[in-house]
């Protein structure tokens, strides 16, 4: 019997009313908005709709509400495959990859069958999960359901295993395949590269039939992660029709083994730069300090970037520069910028502010930025706090320590040096002891030599010396140069020989070669009036055939950053900034003030 045309074809009106409500939730932009087209959906009866039904949910992926997509989904009585994948793309997009595994296993009791994208969708998820358990599960599944050569699931189960370690399995699926496209070997090349195994992945790179940019790259970034330069550089100059990429990979691992005139070569040879070439130069200056390149680089490329804007990571990069620069109306002009651009509560472009304010010694900035950033991580709050503490507020440390624990957030190692460090400047030891024991028994943190350090150095502050020197002693570690050069400073400050003796004696043991060990306890014998003893220690300084370094300044001036040393005549305007000192140092006596010259060591 033919079923009535009324039954077949689709009716016309309703199709109109499908199409538009699904263009308005492809534009649709805010979750009030969406809100208002549900209601559109349901008032004409089509929340179960196969074509409505999708788009909704994608929208919902879009908008970061898969809790009101699942709602929906679950009122759908049999879902086909589309609207499954859907569902598993959307919680794959949000990084909700535990829910959608667990989704997954619905699907296995449902009337649908999985199709040849939903299994690379789901393996990701188990991977980017560590449900290596459920992910073996899901291989079988699709083994069962006839995937076992396609090459979209092949190359998902390779990286997967991959992930796991397990290269072995990655080749096994690799080996089962009867076609392999250039896409499954760039993965099981890619996996024996991510497991270190770059020798088998350059032998398989040499047997592959094709070879795209890609695969080169791939092969050129391992050598590079090997710190090979040589090797990869000779893959990069047989490349074929390098790209933008590869040039990059090359530009970065020059960075990162500190050849700074090949990786500015790199950069000028690029053909065509984009904004991770110039985070690839940037970034390269702050990884080798040349903080001041970084900056004028940065400068650069504004003018000569042609159309290229900065990211998160040119903007991170340069606020570090600015940090370790201290040049604070650079980073408060990037902080503007950062708004301008649409970074304006950026979590990570947040974190770098906060650290830039906080260094450049403007703390109420950094605590401003903290509380305008919607999300906070645990690298903001160690941020601020470590910045509180470092500055003398102490107590707002604390206060911001106790306001981390209400809002749900873990300590790290980190947060209890910063909160270690507030009880030094208070000179709370008791608290200080607490914390200490709090990190190890509330939140199984081993302590580190910064944890050691920062006790010996709050029991040296408070002139418990003897305390400090019975805690070093019973540390689960060696002690560092750090820790012994803290107590010797307590000494210098409570002017106890015996023991900045033998902190000295440690201290030469671990750094023969750091004069200014030798300073500090020639110091406290000055302060004493031991002067033979301040003689012997000139002539074991002199003996070492080392100087004490110059301790070197920076100043902003003029939208640059000038670094000077004490003496120095380098710049072109020395006697003018000489007269200036001069001049101000007449006005200060003029007032009163006497320099107190006693911390000034003698000249060796």
């Amino acid at each position: 019997m033919v079923e009535p045309l009324s039954k077949v074809v689709l009716n016309p009106v309703q199709r109109i009313i499908e199409e538009k409500l699904i263009t308005l939730l492809r534009s649709c932009k805010t979750c009030e908005r969406l809100h208002q087209i549900q209601s559109q959906i349901v008032t004409h009866g089509l929340q179960h709709n196969h074509f409505v039904a999708p788009s909704f949910i994608t929208a919902c992926s879009r908008l970061r509400r898969m809790h009101h997509a699942r709602k929906l989904f679950d009122t759908i009585p049999q879902p086909n495959t589309a609207t499954w994948n859907v569902m598993f793309r959307g919680y794959s997009q949000n990084e909700l990859h535990r829910e959608a595994v667990v989704l997954f296993r619905k699907l296995n009791r449902a009337a649908a069958m999985p199709n040849c994208f939903t299994f690379p969708m789901i393996i990701k998820s188990c991977a980017k999960s560590k449900g290596f358990v459920e992910g073996e599960e899901v291989h079988c599944c699709a083994v069962k359901c006839g995937f076992k050569s396609n090459s979209f699931v092949a190359t998902s189960l390779i990286d997967m295993y991959s992930v796991k370690g397990c290269i072995e399995d990655a080749y096994k699926v690799f080996g089962e395949m009867r076609e392999r496209n250039v896409v499954v070997w760039t993965a099981i090349i890619s996996g024996y590269i991510s497991c270190g195994d770059v020798a088998s992945g350059r032998r398989l790179f040499d047997l592959a039939p094709e070879r795209d940019v890609v695969m080169w790259s791939i092969l050129i970034s391992g050598y590079v992660e090997m710190k090979n330069m040589v090797v990869a550089r000779e893959l990069f100059d047989k490349m074929p029709n390098r790209d933008t990429m590869s040039w990059n990979a090359m530009l970065n691992g020059y960075a990162a083994n500190g050849d700074v005139e090949l990786f500015e070569k790199v950069f000028d040879e690029i053909p065509e730069k984009n904004v991770y070439s110039w985070n690839g130069l940037i970034g390269g200056y702050v990884k080798n300090d040349l903080f001041s390149n970084a900056l004028e680089s940065f400068k650069r490329m504004l003018v000569e970037g042609h159309h290229v804007v900065p990211n998160d990571f040119t903007l991170v990069a340069v606020l570090s520069a600015s940090s370790r620069l201290g040049a604070l109306d650079m980073g408060k002009w990037v902080h503007v910028y950062a708004e301008s651009i649409g970074y304006k509560g950026n979590l990570f472009v947040g974190n770098a502010l906060i650290d830039m304010y906080a260094k450049c010694g403007v703390i109420e900035n950094a605590v401003v930025v903290f509380n305008s950033l919607d999300r906070k991580d645990i690298i903001s709050w160690n941020t601020i706090i470590n910045g509180l503490a470092i500055h003398g507020h102490a107590p707002d440390a604390l206060s911001m320590f106790g306001r981390m624990k209400s809002e749900g957030e873990e300590p790290d190692e980190v947060t209890f040096v910063g909160i270690l460090s507030a009880c030094t400047h208070m000179g709370l030891v008791k608290d200080g002891f607490l914390y200490f024991k709090s990190m190890v028994d509330d939140y199984s943190i081993v302590p580190q030599i910064e944890h050691y350090g920062c006790m010996v150095d709050l029991l040296g502050r408070a002139g418990l010396l003897d305390k400090a020197l019975s805690f070093i002693k019973n540390m689960a570690m060696e002690p560092d140069a750090v820790i012994w050069a803290a107590l010797l400073g307590a000494c210098r400050i409570y002017k106890n020989v015996e023991i900045a003796e033998l902190a000295l004696q440690m201290l030469i043991e671990l750094e023969p070669k750091n004069p200014a060990n030798f300073v500090m306890l020639s110091n406290i014998y000055k302060d004493l009036g031991k002067w033979e003893d301040v003689a012997r220690l000139k002539t074991a300084m002199r003996d070492t055939g080392f100087r004490k370094l110059p301790g070197c300044s920076v100043i902003e001036c003029n939208d640059s950053v000038v670094e000077f040393y004490s003496l120095d005549e380098r710049h072109s305007e020395t006697e003018s900034i000489y007269t200036i000192l001069k001049g101000l140092t007449v006005l200060l006596r003029s007032h009163g003030y006497v320099p107190n010259l006693t911390d000034v060591a003698q000249r060796i």
